[in-house]
């Protein structure tokens, strides 16, 4: 696709700048379109799907990144450069979020209606509850090094399981608000796998 060769010194086209709803990076010489509103996966290029090719995702990086590093717009003035910056930050915030499955999943609800709101809403199945304070009196009561080894890799499978449904809740199911569930346990499990790590840790330094 051609490239764009607008002036940096318009403005008004400036993202920090401008209140418009969609801002179309012309304040830069680049070779696709892109608007500020997009969301992170019309950004990149990729279907609204938790699953997705990590490598594809990688190498889609790679080209946003080389068309907005700001080093590219150094002869175009100061203007120009901070624009750069700006889609330069926008395009890591985006690659952060999608290249991490939860965070990805947890982003996938918020678009589809089903915001997350960890903080506020901690309700959980009461299945689940049960196997949380199971998890944590086995840790409580772990022995050794080899029982908290044996706990993490339960916990870990655990892990991928719900992953997997997850996936499923969101690409096969379309099923946003079960997702959204899933994704507030998973954050306890990935938490509790953070407890376990530390312990490990201190029963094996040398880790």
């Amino acid at each position: 696709m051609a490239a764009e060769n607008l002036s940096a010194s318009d403005e008004r086209l400036e993202p920090a700048e401008t209140g418009q709803a969609r801002q179309p990076c012309r304040a830069l010489s680049i070779e696709v379109p892109m608007n500020l509103s997009d969301d992170d996966f019309s950004l990149f290029g990729l279907p609204q799907r938790h699953q997705l090719d990590r490598a594809e995702l990688d190498a889609r990086r790679r080209d946003l990144q080389a068309q907005v590093h700001p080093d590219r717009f150094a002869a175009e003035g100061a203007v120009a450069q901070r624009v750069a910056m700006q889609w330069a930050v926008r395009v890591n915030e985006a690659y952060n979020r999608l290249k991490d499955p939860l965070s990805r999943a947890a982003y996938l609800c918020d678009l589809e209606g089903a915001p997350i709101d960890a903080e506020r809403n901690t309700a959980m199945p009461a299945a689940f509850l049960m196997q949380q304070m199971a998890w944590r009196e086995q840790l409580d009561d772990a022995p050794d090094l080899l029982a908290v080894e044996s706990l993490d890799a339960a916990v870990a499978s655990e892990q991928r399981q719900r992953l997997t449904h997850l996936g499923v809740l969101l690409d096969e199911q379309h099923d946003p608000a079960a997702a959204a569930v899933e994704v507030r346990a998973l954050m306890f499990v990935v938490r509790f796998r953070q407890d376990l790590s530390r312990r490990l840790d201190a029963l094996d330094p040398s880790r």
